[in-house]
């Protein structure tokens, strides 16, 4: 009797040890907080985690269903062969993937080993949602970019009035021996404008780049007027000093854009206009903002020298200049139009010799604004 029993003692024993197992994978599936989907060897959508349940839009119902019915839920277009693979071959796949919404996940895909028979029954994925990892190497690709941009026009630009004030040394030093004051008065005051040329060049530079996109976070709501009161006040000296005039007109204020790069581009606009007002004149600058269709456009006019049309377009280059006799090094228009143009904007002037400039920022409108 004994002898008799023991196929269905074993039987017994498998079923509670099957129960057990199915239990804890219940437990674990139901508690997870990582999205996860175990789906078998035929590919049949077994079970999923609720993580998954609401990241791709699951329901009880796609319980027991083929996996190519409700592949259109994870977007991913390589998900089925990927999926056969590994149960093909019982190695782990791991891959970044990106949804059709532009969304990145880190993808995960581990066969479900059934031992006692040597086979592989089915996969189990894991997504480990990595949009903003992602994200944040773009922008550190971005700021490796404007920052090799810097240095290659600061080494360029940075050269020629270096090598005048090493020049500039001798001569000062043989018009001194000599005592040729009228020469040695000439070359101090070419060494001052070789000097002042490296400051203003080193200005710019910190300028911009303590300006690039922000590594950390996503650009955030600004008040354009805030950032512009800002702006005119660390330059109230110079305001004050040449007699200029600032008039403000907002009619629209908030945009959704780096709080750093808005300010270097309000900087860089105001020091233009002050760099190339007309000798003699009281220079005149208007800021203004307007919605226009899908934009917030910000205006800065001044009643400069105004640009030639010839030259417009080239201003936006790297390293371009519209006047040499003006200290500048040519790099704050080309870094604002790259800054904006990374984030879905634009920059447009319009000018005419003798009559002044106006540049047109156009910042891409937030819906929820």
């Amino acid at each position: 009797m004994i002898f008799s029993s023991m196929p269905e003692l074993i039987d017994e024993n498998k079923s509670e040890n099957d129960y057990k197992k199915n239990q804890d994978l219940e437990n674990y599936f139901a508690n997870t907080i990582i999205p996860q989907l175990f789906i078998d060897r035929n590919l049949i959508l077994k079970k999923f985690t609720p993580p998954a349940m609401r990241q791709f839009s699951l329901t009880e119902e796609d319980v027991n269903r083929d996996i190519h019915d409700v592949k259109e839920n994870f977007r991913f277009p390589t998900l089925i062969e990927n999926i056969e693979e590994v149960i093909q071959t019982g190695e782990i796949l791991e891959k970044e993937v990106q949804t059709t919404d532009g969304k990145w996940y880190q993808m995960n895909i581990l066969p479900y080993r059934v031992f006692e028979e040597n086979r592989n029954d089915g996969v189990i994925i894991t997504f480990v949602d990595i949009t903003k990892r992602i994200r944040a190497i773009g922008e550190l690709e971005k700021l490796n970019s404007e920052y090799h941009t810097l240095i290659d026009a600061l080494s360029h630009d940075i050269r020629q009035p270096l090598s005048a004030i090493v020049l500039l040394s001798d001569t000062l030093l043989n018009a001194y021996n000599k005592q040729n004051a009228p020469q040695f008065e000439k070359y101090i005051a070419t060494l001052k404008a070789s000097s002042n040329a490296m400051r203003d060049l080193l200005i710019d530079f910190i300028a911009v780049g303590e300006d690039q996109p922000e590594l950390e976070g996503e650009p955030v709501r600004v008040n354009i007027e805030n950032i512009a009161q800002d702006v005119i006040i660390s330059l109230k000296s110079e305001i004050f000093n040449k007699g200029i005039s600032i008039a403000t007109d907002f009619q629209t204020s908030e945009i959704i854009f780096s709080r750093n790069n808005l300010r270097s581009i309000l900087y860089n606009l105001l020091r233009n206009s002050i760099k190339y007002k007309k000798a003699g004149e009281l220079l005149k600058i208007n800021i203004s903002t307007v919605k226009q269709d899908d934009y917030i456009v910000l205006q800065v006019k001044d009643n400069g020298i105004g640009i030639a049309a010839e030259h417009q377009e080239a201003i936006f280059h790297k390293s371009t200049r519209v006047s040499h006799k003006i200290e500048g090094t040519g790099m704050g228009l080309y870094i604002i139009k790259r800054m904006l143009e990374n984030n879905g904007g634009s920059i447009k002037v319009e000018s005419q010799p003798g009559q002044g400039s106006t540049f047109s920022v156009y910042f891409a409108l937030n819906k929820d604004i």
